[in-house]
């Protein structure tokens, strides 16, 4: 007798989908929504700044034209800004507990499931 693993309906299955597509999306969003990834720089503009004081050549004025940037001014704050690369460490050990946690719960839980099928498939007393 072959195995035949436990069906699952339509709903059901629409269901999982759903969820795993909001979870996926809300993992990949949220951070930026709460404003813990993104654009965190500093612009430091120059005083009547020119191509050669933003440190660039005519081929990276170039450029700069041809994604319809023309002024030197338009583009000081893009050039001269930068990320802040501060460092928390309560960030950090939250996200590692949590990380840690959520492994530690997958691989319990799939443990716990594969026993389930193993003794489902082999177990002599079910046939």
């Amino acid at each position: 007798m072959a195995y035949q693993p436990p069906k699952q309906g339509l709903a059901g299955q629409v269901f999982d989908v759903i969820t795993l597509l909001v979870l996926t999306v809300g993992a990949l969003y949220l951070p930026l929504y709460l404003g813990f990834a993104g654009a965190a720089k500093t612009p430091n503009p120059i005083a009547n700044p020119t191509w050669e004081a933003l440190g660039q050549n005519a081929t990276e004025a170039k450029q700069w034209a041809a994604i319809g940037i023309t002024d030197p001014a338009a583009a000081n704050d893009i050039i001269t800004a930068r990320f802040d690369y501060s460092f928390n460490w309560a960030p950090l050990i939250v996200m590692a507990a949590l990380v840690i946690g959520y492994f530690v719960l997958v691989v319990r839980l799939s443990d716990r499931e594969y026993r389930e099928v193993i003794e489902e498939r082999f177990d002599p007393k079910r046939r």
